[in-house]
């Protein structure tokens, strides 16, 4: 009997036995701060190094004081160089608007320029020639423009001591209409006329739009019906 237990616990069917180191309490939770602490100490000194590597170190509160302010200096470039770029931009704008004022006023100015020209071209020929004299029509000047033609003319009268002229005058326009010779006269008939030295004359006279005006005639006669003066231009 006795040798059949021996041969139990000596065979692969005997029951399995555990071996357990005894580590009383105290000393275990010894073993485990130590290890927190040297994880906490490894982490710090991990943690310091990496800021000492990035250059923000406690130690050196000099050098970080030293970055700041040159940001700082930085920002407050940037923000003189910003109100210098929005003023000269307000300059730009100022200057351009001024030129655009300046361009209009010169092209105003030549506009008045070339009606002075026309102007004066008109009295030049208003100078009496030598010898004149009587009624005469000068300067005559017409255009035509969507069925109607526009006029205007100097009647003058010559000479010393001479009374108000009284009469009238007939505007005729001559020209082709559907391919045939087409003429117009003044409509309403002759239009009264006075002229003590002398008038400047101008009126409007509306024609059929197909027409084609070449030729623009002036009569002035006395109240007599006797032509006094006669001017006729081409268009």
């Amino acid at each position: 009997m006795r040798w059949k237990l021996i041969r139990r616990r000596l065979s692969i069917s005997a029951p399995r036995m555990t071996v357990r180191s005894h580590l009383p309490w105290p000393l275990r939770w010894v073993v485990l701060a130590l290890t927190f602490g040297f994880s906490a100490a490894l982490a710090l000194w991990a943690f310091e190094l990496g800021k000492s590597l990035a250059g923000l170190d406690r130690g050196n509160p000099e050098e970080l004081h030293r970055l700041r302010a040159e940001v700082e200096q930085l920002r407050e470039e940037r923000d003189k160089a910003q109100r210098i770029a929005n003023t000269a931009e307000s300059l730009l704008t100022a200057k351009q608007a001024a030129q655009d004022r300046l361009a209009a006023q010169v092209k105003e100015l030549e506009g008045e320029n070339q009606a002075l020209k026309g102007d004066l071209g008109f009295f030049e020929r208003l100078l009496p020639s030598a010898g004149a004299h009587g009624v005469t029509v000068r300067s005559l000047q017409a255009e035509t423009k969507a069925g109607q033609l526009r006029y205007r003319m100097l009647v003058s009268q010559q000479g010393k001591a001479q009374p108000q002229f009284s009469g009238s005058y007939e505007v005729t326009l001559t020209g082709t209409l559907g391919g045939r010779t087409w003429s117009l006269s003044t409509p309403g008939g002759p239009r009264p006329l006075q002229v003590k030295q002398y008038e400047r004359v101008e009126g409007v006279i509306d024609f059929p739009e197909q027409a084609m005006v070449k030729q623009v005639h002036v009569r002035v006669t006395d109240a007599s019906g006797a032509v006094r003066a006669q001017q006729t231009i081409k268009l």
